[in-house]
């Protein structure tokens, strides 16, 4: 029977699936680790007070990149390239979403409406890896090899989320609201398209190495494509809805270092 439990055990028990997993998981989160410390660096004058804020969301996510290193060094597996069709972060600056790489790149401070659209982007992402590492958490929590590293990066995913409801709503409360709103859902609508076509291609590559059936690759497809439909009909709701989370300022102190897995 396929499961979200069985079909993650079969890639985590083969080398070549895993490295490919690792590999375009480090990748994703050294990319967000570089977006973050270049919006730090050119926040504008107005609101240096979220510099440090963003900057330790940088630091999580190098620290996340790090993680998926070392799971792999722990195998004594080497990171493969990521086929640009699984390249999450490229593909959604492609779409259009989030800040520019250009811009980034630049010494010109950002504006405000700038910091809006980081964290409207965020907000949308950070629901994605707060729901796909708390499916992880849910199976593999205890899991010798891997339950330590699920448990941090969920905690840290789940604060990352807060923080962007926090910042959002305080942005809205300053007058950018129906700005949040539009780009709260031009995101939303924007990611959804992306995740399913990155699933899509993760699939596809994992069922060459795994050796997947036609069949089962078939069910696995048709299940990336119901779980799209679900999101374009209503499911992307949950990615724009802001509201006070529980633990506010979760990013308001130091970065944790990531654990030794050798």
């Amino acid at each position: 029977m396929l499961s979200a439990k069985s079909l993650f055990q079969e890639i985590l028990d083969d080398d070549e699936s895993f490295r490919l997993f690792c590999s375009i998981a480090a990748s994703g989160e050294s990319q967000g680790g570089w977006e973050n410390a270049r919006i730090a660096a050119l926040v504008p004058p107005g609101e240096r007070a979220l510099a440090p804020k963003i900057t330790r969301h940088g630091a999580d996510e190098d620290k996340h990149g790090r993680i998926f290193n070392a799971l792999m060094k722990k195998r004594r597996l080497e990171p493969v390239p990521v086929p640009p069709e699984t390249d999450y972060t490229m593909l959604l600056e492609r779409h259009g979403i989030g800040l520019a790489h250009d811009k980034l790149k630049g010494d010109e401070p950002l504006s405000v409406q700038d910091i809006v659209t980081y964290l409207a982007h965020s907000r949308v992402t950070e629901q994605r890896a707060s729901e796909q590492m708390e499916l992880l958490r849910k199976h593999f929590a205890d899991h010798p090899e891997l339950g330590r590293a699920v448990r941090m990066i969920s905690a840290d995913e789940d604060n990352h989320l807060a923080y962007c409801h926090e910042e959002l709503l305080r942005f809205a409360g300053a007058g950018h609201g129906r700005a949040i709103q539009r780009t709260l859902r031009e995101c939303a609508l924007a990611e959804i398209r992306v995740y399913r076509d990155v699933s899509l291609a993760v699939m596809s590559h994992m069922g060459r190495i795994l050796g997947w059936s036609r069949a089962k690759s078939a069910v696995l497809a048709a299940g990336i494509h119901a779980v799209y439909a679900y999101e374009r009909a209503a499911g992307w709701r949950r990615m724009v809805s802001l509201r006070m989370p529980e633990r506010r300022d979760a990013l308001g102190g130091p970065a944790t270092s990531a654990p030794e897995f050798a």
